[in-house]
This record gives C-alpha cells, sequence and structure tokens, in this order.
C-alpha cells in the first residue's frame, strides 16, 4: 500500500513538471516557420496557468466532481487546455474513461446518471470531452478554444458512476486516477480601437487584425459595416470578419463573410452585451500574398430609458443625481449620449427601468426585490427591465428562481405578458420576436395569460453577469386599447444554494474549491437528479418505514447477549452489550431520510457512540473468551475502549482502525488457550458441547457476519444485510460467552478489618475450571 501511494502523486508531481513542458511542445511552431511566426505576429503574447492536480472520484452526486477554476484574461484569441490523467500501476487498476467538462462564467451543469431534473429548469447540455486510460499510465488530451470569452472558466472532471457496493475504506485495493489541467492562452497585445461612428482603416496582409469596440449601457443595438474594401487594387471584400467571444457550452459568435463584389457588407446586433469591450477579428481570405484594405465603422444605436420614480428616495429633500448604471432612478437627464449617433436625449423610450434591490442574506443566497413596489406595471409601449446583479463572481455556485404571478383581474383573454430572462444585456425586441435571443445570449422565455397567472423559472449555476428580466404585455386585438392597459405582474427573484434545500429526501451541502463555494444535494432513499426531485428509483413511504423497523428492531437480539451476561455474572459485558444496542437503535432511526426518522441526539454523536459500542462489544466478547485474571481483563477492557475510542476520532471509517485492536484481543485469547492446552496436556476447552453447540456455532454466524459486512452490503441490500449483521454480532456473542467458573460467588471476602473496609480477592482458579 506504501509504494502504491507513492507512485501515485509520484506521477502526479511528474505530470505537474512535464506539464508545462508539454505545453511548449505543443504552442512551439516548427523550426522551420519559428522564424516567420515571430514576425509575421508581434502581437501576440503566450501566458501558461497550472493548478495543482486531484484526485478523481466514481460519480455518484456533483460532490463526486473534481472542479477547477481558471482566469481568461481579456483580448485572449487563442485558449488551448492540456488535460493530464495517470493512474496507479497496481492489479486493482483498470481500464478507465474519465469524463471532463468545460463551460465559461460557471460550473457547467452535468448529468451523467441520466437524471430527470426540476420542473421549469432550464439546462444547456454540457460540452465534454472523454480521455481513455487503457495499456499506458499517463494521457494527454488537448482541446483548443479561438476568441474565448474573457473572464472565469470551469473544468469539471470525474471517473463514470460509481457502483452501488459499499466498500469499506482500507480493506480492498484501490487506484487512484489524478486529473490535471492546464491552460496555454494567446493574447493580444497590439489591438485596435473603434470609435462610434468614426471609419478605422485596416490592411489585411496574411494574418488576421484585432480590434474591438466598447459598447456603453442601454445600447439598443450595433452595427457593424466594412467600406471602401479594395483587394489588390480592384474593389471587393474577400474577408471574415469574426465578432464577439466563444462560451460553451453555447456559443452564439458571429462570422460574417464578405464577398468579392463591392456590395455593403454589415452585420447588426440587437442588445448587444453592455458595459464591455467587444472583439473582433479580420482576416483575409485572398490567399498568403494578397492584400485587402478596408475602413471599419461601428455604429451605436442609443436606448433612452424612462426610470421608475422611487418616491421615498425624491423625498429626502435632497437634490441627488443617482447613477443610472447602479440601478438608481435619476431625476435629470438620464442618459445624455451612448454614442455620436445614438442620443438618447430624443425619440421614444425604449424601456422602463426599473430598481432593484439586492440583499445577501446567507452564503451563495441572494433575494431581489424592486425599490418601490412588490409588484411592476408591464405595458405594451415599452419593456419594463429589472437588472439582477449576479457578478460579484461568488454567484455562479447557487440556483437563481425567478417567479412571476400576475393580477387575475387585469389580464384579459387577448392578452399576454411576455417575459425573457437574459445575460449580459435585456431583450428588447418583443414586437418583431419572441425567442428572447440578443446578440450573443438565447434567454429563456416566459409568459402569463388568463389561463395562467403563474411562471417559474430555475437556472442552474447561472453565469456570473449582470442579468436581465424583462417584460413586456402583447396584445392580438384591440392594439390602442391594449396601448392604455397595465397588467401588476409579482416578481419573486431570488439566488438559492439548493432549490427548496434539496427536499425531505436531500442534502444540500456546500462544496469548496480555492476559496470557490458552490452547492450540490446528496439524495437519500433511492431519490436522484439534480434536486433529489427524480423519484423514478425511490422508495415509497412503506419501505421507507420497513427499513428503518428492519435497521432498529434487529437490535433487540443483542436482549440474548445481556440475559446472558447477567446470568453469568458479566455484568461489565452486560452494559457494554446494553449500551451498543442502544445506540445502534437510536443512531439507525435518525440515520433514515424522508418520514420514518426520530433524532434524539445529533447525527454526529449518535454515529460515533454506535461505531464505540460496536467495536467494543467485540473486544469484551473476545477477551471475556480469554479467561483472564479479573483485575487484568478489567484493564485491558478499558484500555482497548480507549483505544477504539481514539482511533475512531483519527478516522471514523478506516477498519483497521477498529480491526487492530480487535485482532490484538485475538491474539490474547489464542495465547491463552494455547497456554492452557499446553498446561493441562488436553484440548482448551475440553467439553466437547461446548465445542458443538456453542463455539463452532458462535464463531460462524460471526464470519458469516463479517463476511457480509466486508462483502456484500450495497446501497440497495443495505437494509437488510446489515439488518442480518445487527443479528448475527448479537446472536455471535450469546454463544461465544463462557459459562461461569463455579458455583462460588466470583467475590469473596475473606477478611474483614475493624476500619469496615473489606480485603477481596478472587477464588477462582482458572487453570483448574472445566468448562
Amino acid at each position: 500500500m506504501g509504494r502504491a501511494g507513492t507512485g501515485t502523486w509520484g506521477e502526479a508531481v511528474a505530470a505537474v513538471v512535464a506539464g508545462p513542458l508539454l505545453l511548449l511542445l505543443l504552442a512551439r511552431p516548427p523550426p522551420s516557420a519559428a522564424g516567420d511566426s515571430r514576425k509575421s505576429e508581434p502581437g501576440l503574447v503566450s501566458e501558461h496557468f497550472s493548478q495543482a492536480p486531484q484526485r478523481l472520484s466514481f460519480y455518484s452526486w456533483y460532490g463526486s466532481a473534481r472542479l477547477f477554476r481558471f482566469r481568461v484574461p481579456p483580448d485572449t484569441v487563442l485558449l488551448r487546455w492540456l488535460l493530464q490523467v495517470s493512474r496507479d500501476s497496481g492489479a486493482a487498476c483498470t481500464d478507465a474513461e474519465i469524463t471532463v467538462h468545460f463551460r465559461s462564467g460557471a460550473p457547467p451543469v452535468i448529468n451523467p446518471l441520466g437524471t430527470r431534473f426540476p420542473d421549469n429548469t432550464s439546462v444547456q447540455p454540457s460540452f465534454q470531452v472523454r480521455v481513455p486510460l487503457s495499456a499506458a499510465p499517463l494521457s494527454n488530451v488537448s482541446v483548443n478554444v479561438s476568441h474565448p470569452a474573457p473572464g472565469d472558466w470551469f473544468v469539471a472532471a470525474h471517473l463514470p458512476p460509481s457502483s452501488q457496493k459499499i466498500e469499506l475504506k482500507g480493506l480492498a485495493p484501490t487506484c487512484a486516477y489524478v486529473f490535471q489541467p492546464d491552460m496555454l492562452v494567446k493574447r493580444v497585445v497590439e489591438i485596435s480601437i473603434m470609435e462610434p461612428d468614426v471609419p478605422l482603416p485596416q490592411t489585411l496582409v496574411s494574418h488576421p487584425s484585432y480590434l474591438k469596440v466598447f459598447v456603453p449601457e442601454y445600447t439598443r443595438e450595433l452595427l457593424l459595416e466594412l467600406q471602401g474594401c479594395v483587394s489588390n487594387g480592384s474593389l471587393g471584400c474577400p474577408m471574415r470578419l469574426t465578432v464577439g467571444p466563444v462560451t460553451l457550452p453555447g456559443n452564439f459568435q458571429k462570422v460574417l463573410t464578405c464577398a468579392r463584389a463591392p456590395q455593403p457588407c454589415r452585420l447588426l446586433l440587437p442588445s448587444p452585451p453592455w458595459d464591455r469591450w467587444l472583439q473582433l477579428t479580420a482576416e483575409s481570405l485572398v490567399g498568403p500574398h494578397g492584400t485587402v484594405a478596408f475602413s471599419a465603422v461601428a455604429t451605436l444605436t442609443a436606448c433612452r430609458p424612462r426610470s421608475v420614480t422611487v418616491q421615498p428616495l425624491l423625498q429626502s429633500g435632497q437634490n441627488q443625481t443617482f447613477n443610472a448604471s447602479a440601478g438608481w432612478p435619476s431625476p435629470g437627464p438620464e442618459h445624455p449620449d451612448l454614442g455620436r449617433s445614438g442620443g438618447a436625449g430624443g425619440g421614444p423610450f425604449c424601456l422602463r427601468n426599473h430598481p432593484v434591490t439586492r440583499e445577501d442574506t446567507d452564503v451563495v443566497s441572494v433575494h431581489f426585490q424592486p425599490l418601490d413596489r412588490l409588484s411592476v406595471a408591464v405595458r405594451a409601449d415599452a419593456p419594463s427591465v429589472m437588472r439582477l446583479r449576479l457578478n460579484t463572481g461568488m454567484d455562479s455556485g447557487g440556483s437563481l428562481t425567478v417567479s412571476l404571478r400576475a393580477n387575475k383581474t387585469e389580464i384579459r383573454n387577448e392578452t399576454l405578458v411576455a417575459a425573457c430572462v437574459n445575460a449580459a444585456s435585456p431583450f428588447l425586441s418583443f414586437n418583431t420576436s419572441l425567442n428572447c435571443t440578443t446578440a450573443f445570449f438565447q434567454g429563456h422565455p416566459l409568459s402569463l395569460s388568463a389561463w395562467s397567472h403563474k411562471a417559474n423559472l430555475i437556472i442552474p449555476y447561472p453565469e456570473t453577469d449582470n442579468w436581465y428580466l424583462s417584460l413586456q404585455l402583447m396584445c392580438s386585438e384591440n392594439e390602442e386599447d391594449c396601448e392604455q392597459a397595465a397588467v401588476h405582474v409579482e416578481t419573486t427573484l431570488q439566488l438559492v444554494p439548493c432549490l427548496n434545500d434539496c427536499g425531505p429526501y436531500g442534502q444540500c451541502l456546500l462544496l469548496r474549491r480555492h476559496g470557490y463555494l458552490y452547492a450540490g444535494c446528496s439524495c437519500k432513499a433511492g431519490w436522484r437528479g439534480w434536486s433529489c426531485t427524480d423519484n423514478s428509483t425511490a422508495q415509497t413511504v412503506a419501505q421507507q418505514k420497513a427499513a428503518t423497523l428492519l435497521l432498529t428492531l434487529s437490535n433487540l437480539m443483542f436482549l440474548a447477549p445481556i440475559a446472558v451476561s447477567v446470568q453469568r455474572f458479566y455484568l461489565v459485558e452486560a452494559s457494554v452489550y446494553a449500551y451498543t444496542m442502544f445506540f445502534s437503535t437510536f443512531y439507525h432511526a435518525c440515520d433514515q431520510p424522508g418520514e420514518a426518522v426520530l433524532c434524539i441526539l445529533s447525527y454526529d454523536t449518535l454515529q460515533y457512540c454506535d461505531f464505540l459500542g460496536s467495536g467494543a462489544a467485540i473486544w469484551v466478547t473476545i477477551l471475556c473468551m480469554a479467561r483472564l485474571k479479573t483485575v487484568l481483563k478489567y484493564v485491558l477492557f478499558l484500555l482497548g475502549t480507549l483505544v477504539i475510542a481514539m482511533s475512531l476520532q483519527l478516522d471514523r471509517r478506516g477498519i483497521w482502525n477498529m480491526l487492530g485492536p480487535c485482532l490484538f484481543a485475538f491474539v490474547i485469547m489464542a495465547s491463552m488457550w494455547v497456554y492452557r492446552c499446553g498446561h493441562r496436556r488436553q484440548c482448551y476447552p475440553t467439553s466437547w458441547q461446548r465445542w458443538a453447540f456453542y463455539l463452532l456455532p458462535g464463531v460462524s454466524m460471526a464470519s458469516v457476519g463479517i463476511a457480509i459486512y466486508t462483502c456484500m452490503m450495497t446501497s440497495d441490500n443495505y437494509y437488510y444485510t446489515h439488518s442480518i449483521w445487527h443479528v448475527l454480532l448479537a446472536g455471535s456473542a450469546a454463544l461465544l460467552l463462557p459459562p461461569p467458573a463455579g458455583p462460588t460467588e466470583p467475590w469473596a471476602c475473606s477478611q474483614k478489618l475493624p476500619c469496615h473496609y473489606q480485603i477481596c480477592k478472587n477464588d477462582r482458579e482458572e487453570l483448574y475450571t472445566v468448562t
């Protein structure tokens, strides 16, 4: 075991050292083209990022996956992942396939078990790659991403789904699978900045040109146009323009391919991402020796917001101008100028801005509420927009829940309240489309009608960004009457660690990776799924009650060794068996999920006492069979129990921490029996009836119980096999306890002192007792 552990982490350290070298080899151009590459691309620099390796686990719930978080710098044009997986070389290591998931902005939402998600949950399939491990102990796979989105990127890796067998720690040989991702990025340091409505001349030769334009808040549209294109002295625009970053699993990057004919080349982006730089890459399509000259123009169409008046703030008596970018209303001019062509001072309003307060209630727990009122007035002239700030970097580890409810008396049969939940920018084109698609994001649609007054949406692990809820009243008939109508919609907007706290059959657990916190549900009683809502393999209430009764009532079998111990004056042993029966009964009553559960103490306390009682029961039974001197026996009783208590505190589920003291007691018993056999010159015990009716049945029951406990327990049959273990353990203790030494009292007083104290001795002579 020591050699295997050393080899595992030795390979992991080797992978850490070899990672940067392999990355440099993969990134290095061929020797013949190295000089040309440096001359042709002087504006790119490379950076390397790495993290410590982690040991992989077989998948049973989200906590089984190992999560890595990387920070991609701005202006990155190429991202390369190098995935390294190593394993031990022992016989316990078999062929395996490691699954690696990628996502930008939040941890990937994965479902290796194929379970059902809760209703109204919006989930995109994760982008994943598989790394096989067969004959070679080390495997490498690289993944390239062009024009990645800057910010947090998450990598999650896991082994195939785990088996249902319950394995004891330290008993069976294990295999260590170690995973480490390395990240190599190439970013641009020479990039041209575009100003609104100002043509930016560019010339393409053999390598791309990189440009970027800043999109301010409240931008309705962005028009990109290539003007005056000339290719090799003739009119034409044979080039390709790549706009926007790549995000995984979904990708809405825009690629504009211009023709050779002298015709306008334009790209219109509705609702581009607000308050950030937008990257553009221009590439020539005329070959390595051709040139393309053009001018790039960015035209911004500004959006004029109407901020909802907040009476409590305006009644403060101070002439304050609030920052609209922070979600506060402004009594003065709301947004003067977003670009040279898109003034916000004139024209109709394009949205109604409803300020929202963010209240952090706990870890990964946020409550959003409109400042002025609980309900939002939704009209037909412009969308009502609320901004949800989930851009702190620590909000992507929970679930965003959106609940909408309309007033039944205000919504009519021909009206519809359409809603969209988007990241980066709101959806504003309700009049032309209802697909909730912005420039680079596919939103989540919701609707309220006369037949459905409620709508719910659950977004697991939302991307780190500003999220927007847009609502607008849509009318199919009598549009003039609809313009004057308003529907008040009550909104419940929350970020929670786990949906409904994982329900009655699950436990919400907070996981941590280098200071980053995210939540996951651990399910019980056969329930599965992201929030423990998949009941395809769940136990019924009757099955839960039956399992609880089996695990608790099977401990009544300890009444047999208690009765035998009391009858034979083994009072200390009887006390240990009573302690074991009591805590094992209530531990298993508390260990059950759902309705059939009863906890008289904390779960951890009951578990510790149950493990301690089981170990002490085995310890005292074996020492009692050794027939030691009374004082020595009780000293070993106490010392052994203290050692078992210490070992359980070190590692509660370590099999050798409990098995070690029990083997030591067995050695003591065997030594005493061999000593008596040699001293008496006959087999000990001497009675064949004791061998036939007590020792052999007791040893057989103990052996079967140990075999079931170590080899046959699974998650499905745990209630039956563990109950049988209780019965066999208690039955073997009742059979293996030795008979009393003789008819005399175990302690007789031979002398009385005048001070009323008594000096007592044990009159039993173990060597001459026939058992």
